[in-house]
Formats: structure tokens, C-alpha cells, sequence
């Protein structure tokens, strides 16, 4: 049996997009002699779809499209993910379903039995888990087929009570196919080998996995479909962050032979570059699926902005990237030169645009009520707020979409000023702490300086008052990052990251700045996820509790 997996990139609620996405992959399989291609989880609709899900028009969408494709399906057969109604009175209205499709008819129906509900997932807001299992019959093989976390319950800590290949494999399946909507971090990829290794050798059978590739908001998906023979050896992974349409003949002792050269990797990618790819798709599918192609941002000089710029114009060319250069009479000559070298580097288009007039005009405006106060935190703010009005009326009147650039490290400790530079249509690298920015800037000038040295060696400054860097506000960012991923990544308290080494006042202050900070990452663009703990919908936590202030 020749089975093709379709590893592609779906759009949330694109019905027309994905279904003529989906048969095209369809008849190009069948040219190529496939007997079976298998598609992702939920990709006719896209993962997550989240509310739209609570339409009955969405979900009857769904099935027209998946009707669409079965008549698609002669002379070859195909898996497709989509959501369909739970016909039981009792549990939650949907199943997370496949499709088992062969010679215009959906032959067998597949339902999800463990329901993710921790970090991003929310499935279980939506569907009810299944509690029968099957195998599908087709060419003479017996399949078991199931969706993503349903072979995730191998690990040492059990999420769940039951594990679906435990009923599976009572029936004598020849293979394991199991798609998914796995999304990227930069620990995941060795995490899900690991899990899916398992699970071929402890059933002794070959495993098929699809995985979606492509962003939908902040979550990006890498692909990396997989497969494994039935000793659990790794033998092809799909490639990172690209479509991919790939053979395999399953043969009669269950053994799995290709045509093409295994694409294995190795050696894992370095942590560094993953997140340097992901961002890059994160950004591109952002303004694509979004319906836009420009993009705007503050250029400093410093270097964040110099990242999120080159990243910018890697993803979308720079003739699609606008920086502004917004010099205030704080901002030192060495800034605007580096952030002027770097637009010469990138050849993005820009403007320069001073601010000096128009935050006096503010100040004299407050003066009144100001009277003879101390410059403070007020007045710096007045500059970064004059910044933002600035890039958001160039958004409205030309059509770009505002980049944030703001790291996690900020983000983490509130370092930002809301409705200035934390504003934005989308978030770069708030995923990203300032140490990894520092390596990423190193990354995008691996090949030659784009980058300008300058900018990655000397101290970081908001450049908002005479002499200002941030280790006047902040500790040195190698020690705040090292509390700050041991707090959000680890969840660990102050009293387990002090026992850890650190000193007991910075611990206490960074977890301290953390919680006060949450009422203004509420109101912060979408951030692209590539750690396994993001701030966003992966993070929930209340503005106004008491626990760990």
C-alpha cells in the first residue's frame, strides 16, 4: 500500500482556500500512484478555531467541504480532520473527528478520545472525548487511526485514564496513523520524537504522523511529520516550517520503504535557529492570511527593533518593511547612525520623523497641571506614547500593520509603556527574552553583518532621559532571564528559585514586577508563541490576586 502524507498550511475558517488546497494535494498523490494520503487534524477548518466553533453554520460548512472532497477520492483514499456534531444527547455538542474517505464515500469515522485542556488547548470546551475505538480496513491492511494527543499518554505522569492503542491494538492493526495540530516551541521537536518513538515500539507497529505547518495568530506550526518502522526507529521527517507531499510503500511484513532520500536531521537544530524560522512564518502568515503585505516600526537604533526589522524583511522583502526613525532630544547620534546603517544593510524602505516638538507641545500643555514637578516616569512616557501616535497614523493612512517590539524579558517585568511601544498589530519577539535576542542578532548576521555591531554591543537604553540603560531599572538581563524562565517556563516560586542559588531580593523583586505587570500584557498585540510557556493565551493569570506579590 502506497500512502502520501500532506503536510500543509491551512487558514482558520478559508473554507474554499483549504478544501482546493486539500484536493489538489488529492490528485497530485493519485498521479503519483498513492493509494491512501492522510491530512492533518482539523485542517478543513483550520486549528484552533476556537468560537467559530459554536456557529452551526460553521460546522455544517465543514461537512460540505469534506463532501466536496470525497467526491474527490476515486481510485485513491484519504484522511481528513474537521469537527462534526456528537449525535449522543449527553457530553459536548462536537467531536474532534476524522475521515476515513474512499471511492466518494466517507467510509469510517474516527473521534478524538483525549482532549487537551492545559497551556494553548482548549479542546475540551469544545468536544466531547470518544470512548470507542476501532480499526479501518483498507487494502488489505488494518489501520489504527488516531488524532494527535490520543499517543500522548505514554509519558511517566499520565494526563489522562485511558489510552486508545491499548484497545487498538487488540484488534491486530498492521500500521498506526495519527494526525495532529501540534504546535511549535523550541524544546517540542525532540519532545514529540521521543513520545512517537514510544509508541511505535511499544506496539510493535509502523507509525504514520501528520503534523500542520504554518502560523494562525501567535501559534505556529513546524510540520515535521514523522515516521518510524515498527522497531521505533525514526526513519523520514518531514521538513520544518514548509508544505511537503511525501511516499511510502507499506509493505506486506509491515515494513516501510520510500523512493526519496531520508531527510532525518542529524543533528536537532539549535534552538536559536528554530526560533529565527518560526518567526519568520509566524510573521509572513500573519500579514498574508491576514489580508496584508506591509509592515511599519519604530527603529531605535538599539537592538530590538534591529531584530524585528530584519526579521521583517527576510519575511516579507524590504520593500515591504517601513522603519521610522523617531529621534528624541534624548536620543544620542550613535543610535540614529546605527539605525541608519541598518536600513542601508536591509535596503527597507524609511523616515525620519523628530519628536522634540511635539512632546514640548504635550509637556506645555500639562504644564498647569504639572506645575513644578520633577521630571519622571511621566514625561518619559509622553515620548514613547508620541512614537506610537506617529506609527499609527502612518498605519491608517497607508495601509501597514504596526510590529511590536518588545521582548519577553520587558514584557515579563512590565518594562514597556502602554499605548506607546507596547502597542502594535502583532508581537515579534515577546516570546523571546533579550538574552535570546542577542543571540538571534548574531543568528541574521551568521552570513555577514546586517546588524550593526554597535547595535548588539552596547548597553541597552529606552534612550527616554540623559544617560538612561536599563540595568539602572533592571538587574543585568543574563541573571533576570535566567529567574524569569525558571518562574514562567518552570513554574517555579521564589522560594524554589532562591534555594536554586540566586540572590533572595532580585528573585523576589523580578517575581514581584512579573505579577504587577499582568494588567498591561492584557492589553499587548498578539505575541508569536516559540517557548513552551508564552505570554497570552498559554498563561492566564489574574491582574488583581495576591499570590506571588
Amino acid at each position: 500500500m502506497k500512502i502520501a502524507l500532506a503536510q500543509l498550511n491551512y487558514h482558520v475558517g478559508n473554507f474554499e482556500s483549504n478544501t482546493a488546497h486539500i484536493i489538489q494535494h488529492i490528485k497530485k498523490a493519485k498521479e503519483n500512484g498513492a493509494d491512501l494520503v492522510v491530512f492533518a487534524e482539523l485542517c478543513i477548518c483550520g486549528y484552533p478555531a476556537r468560537d467559530f466553533l459554536e456557529f452551526s453554520e460553521f460546522i455544517e460548512q465543514c461537512e460540505t467541504s469534506a463532501q466536496k472532497i470525497a467526491a474527490e477520492c476515486t481510485d485513491i483514499a484519504c484522511i481528513i480532520g474537521l469537527p462534526i456534531p456528537n449525535n449522543k444527547p449527553e457530553g459536548k455538542d462536537l467531536n474532534n473527528s476524522a475521515y476515513f474517505i474512499e471511492n466518494g464515500k466517507v467510509k469510517a469515522i474516527v473521534n478524538k478520545a483525549l482532549l487537551p485542556n492545559y497551556d494553548i488547548f482548549d479542546e475540551y470546551r469544545y468536544f466531547e472525548p470518544s470512548t470507542e475505538f476501532d480499526c479501518i480496513e483498507f487494502k488489505g491492511k488494518r489501520i489504527a487511526l488516531t488524532i494527535c494527543e490520543d499517543l500522548w499518554n505514554t509519558i511517566e505522569n499520565p494526563l489522562y485514564i485511558t489510552r486508545p492503542m491499548d484497545t487498538l491494538i487488540q484488534q491486530k492493526p498492521d500500521v498506526m496513523i495519527n494526525i495532529a495540530a501540534s504546535p511549535f516551541a523550541y524544546n517540542h521537536d525532540e519532545e514529540r520524537i521521543g513520545i512517537l518513538k514510544d509508541n511505535a515500539a511499544r506496539y510493535n507497529l509502523p507509525l504514520f504522523y501528520v503534523n500542520h505547518v504554518g502560523a494562525q495568530t501567535e501559534l505556529i506550526f513546524d510540520g515535521g511529520s514523522l515516521v518510524f518502522d515498527k522497531s521505533g526507529k525514526l526513519i523520514d521527517e518531514l521538513p520544518y516550517f514548509e508544505e511537503s507531499l511525501t511516499y511510502y510503500t507499506l509493505g506486506e511484513n509491515g515494513d516501510v520503504s520510500f523512493a526519496h532520500p531520508s531527510t532525518v536531521k542529524l543533528e536537532r537544530d539549535s534552538d536559536i535557529t528554530q526560533i529565527h524560522d518560526a518567526l519568520i512564518l509566524g510573521i509572513q502568515d500573519y500579514f498574508h492570511k491576514s489580508g496584508f503585505s506591509r509592515a511599519i516600526l519604530g527603529l531605535s537604533g538599539g537592538i530590538d527593533s534591529a531584530v524585528v526589522c530584519a526579521l521583517a524583511a527576510e519575511a516579507l522583502g524590504p520593500e515591504n518593511v517601513m522603519a521610522v526613525l523617531l529621534p528624541s532630544k534624548y536620543s544620542t547620534d550613535h543610535s540614529i547612525k546605527d539605525a541608519e546603517d541598518l536600513v542601508a544593510n536591509l535596503g527597507c524602505m524609511s523616515q525620519t520623523i523628530a519628536i522634540k516638538d511635539i512632546t514640548d507641545a504635550f509637556e506645555n500643555a500639562l504644564h498647569p497641571q504639572f506645575k513644578d514637578l520633577p521630571f519622571n516616569i511621566a514625561e518619559e512616557n509622553i515620548q514613547s506614547r508620541s512614537r506610537a501616535v506617529l506609527l499609527m497614523a502612518m498605519c491608517n493612512k497607508f495601509g501597514f500593520i504596526l510590529l511590536n517590539t518588545s521582548n519577553k524579558s520587558e514584557a515579563a517585568v512590565g518594562y514597556g509603556t502602554l499605548y506607546g511601544d507596547m502597542c502594535g498589530g502583532i508581537s515579534v519577539i515577546g516570546d523571546v527574552y533579550k538574552t535570546q535576542v542577542f543571540e538571534l542578532a548574531r543568528y541574521i548576521n551568521r552570513n555577514g553583518e546586517i546588524i550593526p555591531q554597535n547595535s548588539i554591543v552596547k548597553p541597552p537604553s529606552a534612550e527616554l532621559r540623559p544617560g538612561q540603560k536599563d540595568s539602572d531599572s533592571l538587574p543585568e538581563y543574563d541573571v533576570l532571564d535566567a529567574i524569569l524562565a525558571q518562574h514562567i517556563e518552570h513554574r517555579r516560586s521564589a522560594k524554589e528559585i532562591i534555594a536554586m542559588g540566586f540572590d533572595e531580593a532580585t528573585v523576589r523583586r523580578a517575581i514581584r514586577l512579573t505579577n504587577l505587570a499582568e494588567h498591561k500584557r492584557y492589553q499587548t498585540p498578539p505575541i508569536l508563541r516559540v517557548s513552551p510557556k508564552a505570554f497570552g493565551m498559554g498563561r492566564r493569570m489574574p491582574i488583581v490576586g495576591k499570590y506571588l506579590q
